[in-house]
């Protein structure tokens, strides 16, 4: 028998061949070796920590040295480099580009000042700084209460370990202005001896007990939503103590946590102009979210809007939280093949048709309010206008479920479509019910509308007096933050001048 080497001799070629196959396998072993090493690095990335991190460590930068890749990716949180066809991270003052809505909260805070919102980084300052917080001077002087801190900052679940719950949300707003000065970051989600997942607001743990559910059997698929869910939700203040409830036992939907509304008879405010009692939607973004596909498919909120990257081998959570739009490659084509052009467009398609009906909706409700105005100054009686304004209060409630919502009409675009579309509804019928009681008292004409043609305008015609709100407001931010910022410094509950 011919052995190998003398196989060779006879066919030099053969040496050739079997020595670039050896190399092939070498090459594709050592790729396959690297796979695993960078593998295991990233699987074991949450749990490599630099430091311990205190129970209750509020002070975002303490956690940066700990866990310094998330932290830096937290920071951009502040970038306002990012605008989409409809909004983005950019300020952005929408009252001034739709002051219809003006009219719709009128009598209510959110008629003076409505921006879009921006990155986490800006929590603090931007719930100091709207009119909607007010100018209180002292501790126990202006219109919010303290429940207005609950999703602005990691400093609220030490307050509460301090000074209890129920203290906390019923103590006034400006009472706590040295105590919450780091905007939402590390401790809202996280545990800092092991960096689990974890829920640190009471009140979706309390709306979870109520439905018969135990959070802490939350899978970490479910956690990835449900830490999301403690803020970005529907919810009011209970009670003279203001306490923060989510309006979930009868459901989730639009009509479910109307008739829970209505069955414990809360109302957010009475319309200044039409008189209707009305609901404000918060930001039912979980919810909405449920109804949608993505959710459907198992799909979480940090899937899209953290997802994961690499740096040097290591895989990591971006905490850059913001629109996936700002980065398709690394959140839609994950899961989706088709060119980023095609998938941004799949979304503006979805936002422009569900807008043209949010924005006829605004349109019906701004004349239904001032119709009702109208009557009211006919001289129509209670009993008269009570279909009217259980059918505005039932038009709007719809409308701002669908507007309130970061997302909603790319998130679930059939619900929202169904939602608008029944607020639609509701908004003509209660026109067709102000035009029958105006005919009860005499008057058959169209209505006069006022000109709603600027934010200015439309505040000037619902009685605000914009020039006083502003002026005491910059007396506050000169006066009143900087003592707070001072104090805070005092107390070490910050660790620079963020």
């Amino acid at each position: 028998m011919i052995n190998l080497s003398e196989k060779i001799k006879q066919r030099p070629w053969l040496g050739w061949g079997l020595f670039g196959a050896t190399m092939l396998v070498v090459f594709l072993l050592g790729l396959l070796a690297s796979s695993v090493v960078e593998r295991r690095a990233e699987a074991t990335v949450f749990k490599v920590a630099k430091g311990a991190i205190a129970k209750h460590e509020s002070r975002n930068p303490l956690w940066g040295e700990v866990y310094p890749l998330e932290y830096q990716t937290w920071e951009k949180t502040a970038n306002m480099d990012f605008e989409s066809e409809f909004n983005g991270n950019k300020p952005h003052d929408v009252l001034e580009s739709r002051p219809k809505m003006v009219v719709l909260w009128a009598g209510y805070a959110f008629s003076k000042d409505y921006a879009a919102p921006r990155g986490h980084m800006h929590a603090i300052e931007d719930v100091v700084g709207t009119l909607r917080t007010g100018s209180p001077k002292t501790p126990e002087d202006g219109p919010q209460p303290g429940t207005c801190w609950t999703c602005k900052s990691p400093d609220v679940p030490r307050l509460m370990d301090s000074v209890g719950i129920e203290k906390f949300y019923k103590t006034k707003w400006g009472a706590w202005g040295s105590e919450v000065v780091n905007p939402i970051g590390c401790a809202d989600c996280h545990d800092p001896n092991t960096m689990n997942l974890t829920i640190t607001r009471p009140a979706l743990v309390e709306a979870f007990q109520r439905a018969g559910k135990d959070i802490t059997k939350a899978t970490h698929s479910e956690m990835r939503s449900l830490v999301c869910a403690q803020c970005h939700v529907e919810y009011y203040f209970k009670g003279d103590g203001k306490y923060l409830t989510f309006p979930w036992d009868k459901g989730t939907s639009v009509e479910a946590i109307e008739t829970y509304y209505d069955s414990v008879k809360f109302t957010d405010w009475t319309h200044s102009l039409s008189k209707a009692p009305m609901l404000k939607a918060q930001h039912p973004d979980f919810e909405i979210f449920q109804m949608g596909i993505h959710a459907q498919r198992g799909v979480s909120c940090a899937d899209c809007h953290m997802p994961y990257k690499s740096e040097g081998g290591v895989k990591f959570t971006d905490h850059h939280v913001m629109s996936p739009l700002a980065k398709i490659n690394s959140t839609c084509q994950n899961c989706h093949r088709e060119t980023e052009e095609t998938l941004r467009n799949n979304v503006y398609e979805r936002q422009r048709k569900a807008n043209e009906i949010r924005n006829r909706l605004e349109d019906e409700l701004a004349k239904v309010h001032v119709e009702a105005k109208f009557a009211w100054d006919k001289g129509a009686t209670e009993a008269q206008m009570e279909p009217v304004l259980k059918l505005l209060r039932q038009a709007q409630w719809r409308w701002d479920f669908a507007v309130a919502s970061h997302g909603a009409s790319f998130h679930a675009p059939v619900e929202i479509q169904r939602i608008l579309s029944h607020g639609i509804d509701k908004a003509l019928q209660a026109r067709l019910a102000v035009t029958k009681v105006l005919a009860k008292n005499g008057f058959t004409g169209d209505v006069p509308m006022p000109d709603l043609s600027n934010k200015a305008k439309a505040q000037s015609y619902i009685g605000l007096d914009m020039a006083k709100e502003r002026a005491a407001k910059k007396v506050f931010m000169e006066q009143t933050v900087p003592q707070w910022l001072k104090q805070a410094r005092e107390k070490n509950r910050l660790v620079s001048t963020n």
